[in-house]
């Protein structure tokens, strides 16, 4: 059975070429870069090569580039070592109800620490109004934080408009861009960001690489203490194969960006009318154009989301649900939740992202198997015939 990966945000395959790029650092070239020996040598400057690959891709410079483990950890040392660095100016922060929860739970246990979170507003899309943003600014204001667009609904914020009121206000704007990096042109000196966050995986690269890029001249506190590696920001043997890879993934990402985005957005329509065409009570979360490129989600009235994953995964189909991250607590996503989307119908959430490994036969599979799903379930709920007998 051909297995199908539609859930490209949590994992996607590491290109040929990023895995030929690695392999040398998994045998060979073994050194730490810091050792001041022969067997550091290699190491340190392939180290340096995927810094400035990865700076590119964003329009960075190679010094304002912060190796992480994963867009979590960036997140993560983005906001506290901001917070705790700037503490003395003020204890106000802005966010939004509809990031990750790298960014909502270290925001919720610095309100447990005296800090005070403003939540933005959202409306049924997911947009967020900069001039909320600029009402909300004071004088004890130190961050702002803005995901770039969500994971669950994908839509694309004004991150531009955003970065410009906080640089107007002399406000540190942190965005995480871990779903956007190389598929959307980023260029941090026009977006006026101060902080952005990536993660290797979600652009071909191995999973457990991220990078933060924090803007020359911003004073930062480390998140993890112990070492100079990374300028003292970030301790820790470097994961080099696994740094090299995410330069390399990068490096192309640069390339075909383009490319990759045309070929994504075609798909993506495709997979949206499809769903929308052929199953009744379902619709689209999110904007319908401006939006990621690879993303698609939506809410199939009746019945709940993991059961049509599990169906689909039996027929060789991956792909999740916008509750995923809440089921084990058993509440309805939080982003959901912030645009409005009903408790009962959030529960039929699913999120399809798509890759460049996807083809249109691919899309053609799921809108064979998705129906019977539905169908099947449905059959089985008392929700569906209930309403509609009402």
């Amino acid at each position: 059975m051909k297995q199908i990966n539609f859930d490209h945000l949590a994992s996607s395959p590491i290109l040929p070429e990023v895995r030929e790029a690695m392999i040398p650092f998994l045998s060979e070239h073994i050194g730490n870069p810091l050792s001041r020996h022969f067997l550091g040598e290699k190491p340190a400057k392939a180290l340096e090569e995927a810094r400035e690959q990865v700076a590119r891709l964003i329009g960075a410079t190679a010094e304002e580039i912060i190796f992480t483990s994963c867009g979590s950890e960036s997140n993560n040392l983005a906001i506290k070592g901001i917070v705790h660095a700037y503490a003395k100016k003020g204890r106000h922060i802005i966010s939004s109800p509809i990031d990750h929860h790298s960014i909502i739970h270290p925001l919720k246990s610095l309100e447990k620490q005296g800090f005070e979170i403003s939540w933005l507003k959202v409306d049924s899309k997911g947009n967020i109004e900069p001039n909320e943003i600029s009402s909300l600014i004071r004088k004890d204001t130190i961050l702002i934080t803005i995901t770039s667009a969500s994971n669950e609904i994908g839509t694309l914020e004004p991150i531009k408009e955003i970065g410009r009121i906080a640089r107007e206000r002399g406000v540190i704007f942190h965005t995480d861009a871990v779903a956007c990096a190389g598929f959307i042109e980023i260029d941090v000196k026009e977006l006026n960001v101060d902080l952005l966050s990536m993660a290797g995986n979600v652009f071909y690269g191995p999973l457990g690489t991220g990078a933060l890029y924090i803007k020359k001249g911003v004073r930062i506190l480390p998140l993890i203490e112990g070492g100079i590696q990374e300028k003292g920001l970030r301790a820790g043997t470097h994961n080099i194969a696994g740094l090299v890879g995410m330069g390399m993934a990068a490096k192309i990402a640069k390339e075909k960006l383009s490319e990759r985005r045309d070929y994504l957005i075609h798909l993506r329509d495709f997979l949206i009318d499809g769903i929308l065409n052929n199953i009744s009570d379902s619709f689209l979360t999110g904007e319908r154009n401006y939006r990621l490129p690879y993303h698609s989600s939506f809410c199939i009235k009746f019945i709940e989301g993991e059961s049509i994953l599990l169906h689909l995964s039996f027929a060789g189909i991956a792909g999740t649900s916008g509750s995923t991250c809440s089921s084990e607590a058993l509440k309805v996503s939080h982003v959901l939740e912030a645009i409005g989307i009903d408790p009962f119908l959030a529960q039929g959430s699913l999120t399809f992202t798509l890759g460049i490994d996807n083809t249109r036969e691919d899309v053609d599979l799921l809108l064979k198997e998705l129906p019977r799903a539905v169908d099947k379930l449905r059959a089985l709920s008392p929700f569906s015939h209930s309403t509609r007998v009402a």
